[in-house]
């Protein structure tokens, strides 16, 4: 028995006649009917009713008739999860709000890419909304946000949390506010400042810091290394996670740091995000878990330090 047989079978039935499904199949009419007579034979069963008005399926091939449909969504299954791992195996592409870039994104990808140099990675900037969009299409396979305590997430979208930092005041090295230890949210409302676009978690982060207050006079700008790249020429100052700020090429050449933000709720978490699917490609699995090792890791140092 071939699969082709199965599905010949399947078509006639859909289709209601030798004809339809011979043109649906793209197969002459005399080489449908043999495949499936070569089936009948082969059950020892006659699966077609055979009339002028066309083939209906026989009261035997009722009764097999679901275990066939079981038979051919099984094969499809099968199919796409391979064609997920064919695909997997030559691009991964995971989408990332510009979160732990340095400590956590950028190593991944070289530790990845010795491991399995073959497979690309496409790296899709965007915003939370965006990934979760694309995850649930298929258009990513892996996604990094950033939530905060009590955010609900989506019940199709895996998540685990890869660690937590703060909401901390980004702002240049030279400026006044790099003076104090710590900063009290109210002390940034006479400064320029440059807000994270509708969209993303620090916009709503801020919204809930300043309450019904807004700084003099503000920016708007899509993801943190924009942001950062902002504080650094001087048009002001931001609030992002300690974690996308600390080791930033920006921070250690001595143009930008943060400050502590005088606030109970200055908690933030990143998560590694991916579709719920029984068949994870191997790739991605393998890009997941250096994503949670090196979080580990990082979370060890942090204890440690």
């Amino acid at each position: 028995m071939r699969i082709e047989q199965l599905e010949c079978l399947a078509a006639v039935v859909r289709l209601g006649s030798m004809r339809a499904a011979s043109e649906a199949l793209h197969m002459s009419q005399p080489a449908l009917s043999e495949t499936i007579r070569n089936l009948e034979r082969e059950f020892g069963l006659t699966l077609l009713d055979r009339r002028r008005t066309g083939a209906t399926i026989s009261a035997t091939g009722g009764e097999l008739l679901p275990y066939i449909t079981d038979v051919l969504e099984s094969i499809d299954r099968l199919r796409a999860a391979a064609d997920d791992q064919h695909r997997s195996s030559r691009m991964i592409r995971i989408g990332t709000v510009n979160a732990a870039t340095v400590p956590l994104l950028a190593p991944a990808l070289v530790e990845f890419r010795a491991a399995q140099p073959n497979t690309q990675v496409e790296v899709v900037n965007t915003q939370q909304a965006d990934i979760h969009r694309l995850l649930l299409d298929g258009g990513l396979d892996l996604g990094l946000v950033n939530l905060m305590d009590g955010d609900d997430v989506a019940p199709d979208l895996e998540t685990v949390e890869l660690f937590r930092g703060r909401a901390v005041l980004c702002c240049r090295t030279d400026s006044p506010l790099a003076r104090h230890t710590s900063i009290r949210p109210a002390q940034l409302l006479s400064e320029p400042f440059i807000a994270m676009r509708s969209g993303y978690l620090m916009h709503r982060y801020v919204h809930r810091l300043f309450r019904d207050s807004n700084p003099a006079l503000s920016y708007s700008t899509d993801g943190a290394e924009m942001g950062k790249l902002m504080v650094a020429q001087g048009l002001g100052v931001t609030v992002l996670p300690d974690y996308s700020i600390v080791g930033d090429p920006l921070e250690r050449a001595g143009l930008i740091t943060y400050r502590l933000l005088e606030t109970d709720d200055a908690t933030v978490i990143l998560v590694v995000q991916r579709r719920r699917t029984r068949h994870l490609p191997a790739a991605v699995r393998r890009l997941q878990n250096i994503l949670l090792t090196l979080a580990a890791q990082y979370r060890a140092d942090r204890q440690a330090g």
